[in-house]
């Protein structure tokens, strides 16, 4: 029916501007989580804080390891489902796939 195509392709749309916006969402961690990596990468760093270091800086940067690891989850999930309705061979659907891209990129 066409509202059911209308109301799928809206669903397309908003999935790929979310997929563009968890793809912007694990750089923005990335850029965090190598601001608080500690300049000695041995383990006894990692783990325990240096004498005259700020103790939660020095564990921070693991914080942001495990959420760039939940936000690629959801990115690869975002990702099939979008390329899976995009193969449904429908052009509509991958007009809406397209243009969320756009906007998500966009905003």
């Amino acid at each position: 029916s066409p509202a059911g195509m209308v109301l799928s392709v809206l669903v397309i749309l908003l999935l790929s501007m979310l997929y563009e916006a968890v793809k912007m969402g694990k750089a923005v961690l990335l850029r965090r989580a190598l601001g608080a990596l500690p300049r000695s990468l041995s383990r006894e760093s990692l783990v325990e804080p240096e004498e005259g270091g700020t103790g939660p800086a020095q564990g921070r940067w693991f914080r942001y390891h495990v959420g760039q690891t939940l936000f690629h989850v959801v990115q690869v999930v975002l990702g099939y489902m979008v390329m899976l309705a995009v193969m449904s061979y429908n052009a509509w659907i991958f007009l809406g796939a397209i243009a969320g891209s756009t906007l998500g990129y966009f905003v």
